[in-house]
């Protein structure tokens, strides 16, 4: 049986019926005018400047970590051997022997002596944990103003959309997605872009707190250790006395 010619009319409509719309994301944004592209090109600078800061921080909050372990196992005296690098652990030795050297002054209880031990390894501590903390607020930020980057994004794409619906008088799916897919992408970037963000901040700042309260145990014990010595070897007054 021969086969049936398709109607002309058929065959027309065939050639004229229009490509699916590309709802990928390289089609995403290329569809996007300029206002969008913006958006998603600000979106993806923010994570990816936030994946930098992330992967750095957790490189610095693991060898802070390494730094503890290393401070909690110097020792009780002053005669440990302090690291000849630049860690906290070493920052942390140094700051409480050179106050060590120093001996106590006259009339210096032995209380007075172990908190002025203290707060010096301390202050050591904490400039190095601020330094760590660098970079935090960039997370925060972008946790915070991300969403609404993209949401602008959102709320433009579909007003364009709705422009050019009502420019071409169809309503068909085919016209009203692309637009439609388009803005509801801007807002999956940006939420993308915020949720990382604000997860690694959470814990990266509970990570730098929990260093700090283990390393202030760490120093207190530190303390307690080199004034017992200071007081057994008779360094109190010492080098006051010396002068």
């Amino acid at each position: 049986m021969p086969p049936v010619p398709a109607a002309p009319g058929a065959v027309d409509a065939a050639v004229a019926a229009p490509p699916p719309p590309d709802l990928s994301a390289l089609g995403l944004f290329m569809h996007a005018d300029g206002v969008g592209k913006a958006v998603i090109i600000i979106l993806a600078i923010a994570s990816l400047a936030c994946w930098a800061v992330i992967i750095e921080k957790i490189m610095t909050l693991v060898a802070l970590n390494r730094q503890v372990k290393i401070l909690a196992e110097a020792g009780e005296a002053t005669g440990m051997g302090i690291p000849q690098d630049d860690g906290m652990a070493a920052r942390v030795l140094r700051a409480g022997a050179r106050e060590w050297h120093e001996g106590r002054e006259p009339g210096e209880g032995r209380s007075e002596y172990r908190d002025r031990l203290e707060r010096a390894m301390r202050s050591a501590m904490a400039k190095t944990l601020r330094k760590a903390a660098r970079g935090l607020p960039i997370l925060a930020t972008t946790g915070a103003v991300a969403p609404f980057i993209g949401l602008f994004g959102t709320v433009w794409g579909i007003m364009r959309s709705f422009t050019g619906i009502a420019q071409s008088g169809d309503t068909s799916l085919a016209v009203v997605a692309p637009g439609i897919a388009e803005a509801l992408f801007a807002t999956a970037i940006g939420l993308a872009a915020a949720i990382p963000a604000v997860i690694a901040y959470n814990r990266l700042t509970l990570g730098i707190g929990r260093t700090r309260e283990e390393g202030g145990s760490v120093i207190a014990e530190l303390a307690n250790g080199m004034a017992r010595r200071s007081m057994l070897t008779g360094r109190a007054g010492a080098s006051r006395a010396a002068e």
